[in-house]
């Protein structure tokens, strides 16, 4: 059995997430409820959840400045937003999870499934510590991001990833200090994960960050050449989107 407790502060948005829960997630008990940080951050402390539903945005302040207040993250976090792109920017980049309102039952059932297949808590604490980070003022590009591999999760600096490469569903991950993660993401979901960052996809297996171009050349059709001394080809129908991008540099 799962414990829970929902921080909402509109009792609308509790009542709603109450009832989806009872439907369809049989093995969930809701310990309490709560409408905004102080209110929350009593009954978490009381009650010690394994999984926490937090809305970003309440009266008396953000669920991130809730997390803010626990020297330690023992428990999973859900966040339950409406859309609000920078938060939702950061909330991927720390590998968290989240339900956009009006929440959708089956959504809300694959994010408990995730909370029941996890063996240990302890990576929690990283992920919050993470997205606490990268929510402080700043532009995302110079933030952190979570990797998960089949050994380890990492944080690494946006900053310095040099170039990510395909392979199937598995994406390659290079970096600045030369060394290199394999993760089970499609090249398309991190293109979507980096979307907004200084981040280009010249070809289809290719997504390079535009700060580690080197030059550009037109010799077979098009090539850029990064940092680090990789030549990457650009595909027919990126070429002049490429060129505007790299001529404003």
């Amino acid at each position: 059995m799962i414990r829970c407790v929902i921080v909402e502060d509109e009792p609308k948005s509790r009542e709603t997430l109450r009832g989806l829960i009872n439907r369809f997630c049989n093995d969930v008990m809701i310990c309490a409820e709560a409408d905004g940080v102080i209110s929350g951050l009593a009954a978490i402390r009381q009650h010690q959840p394994d999984l926490v539903f937090l809305d970003i945005e309440m009266p008396d302040g953000s669920g991130f400045k809730l997390l803010e207040k626990f020297d330690e993250i023992d428990f999973e976090v859900v966040f339950t937003t409406a859309f609000e792109q920078f938060a939702i920017k950061a909330i991927r980049f720390a590998a968290l999870d989240y339900l956009l309102k009006p929440i959708s039952p089956d959504e809300l059932v694959v994010a408990v499934d995730k909370v029941k297949q996890l063996k240990s808590k302890k990576h929690n604490q990283k992920n919050i510590e993470v997205l606490i980070s990268n929510m402080r003022p700043g532009a995302l590009e110079s933030k952190k991001i979570v990797l998960s591999t089949l050994e380890k999760i990492h944080v690494v600096e946006i900053d310095n990833i040099i170039r990510c490469e395909s392979d199937n569903y598995y994406t390659h991950f290079y970096f600045t200090d030369k060394s290199h993660l394999l993760i089970s993401k499609t090249l398309k979901d991190v293109e979507s994960l980096l979307e907004g960052s200084s981040f280009i996809r010249p070809h289809k297996s290719h997504l390079i960050n535009i700060r580690m171009i080197r030059n550009y050349s037109r010799d077979e059709g098009g090539m850029i050449t990064l940092t680090d001394g990789n030549k990457i080809p650009v595909s027919r129908r990126k070429r002049e989107k490429i060129l505007e991008i790299i001529n404003s540099l």
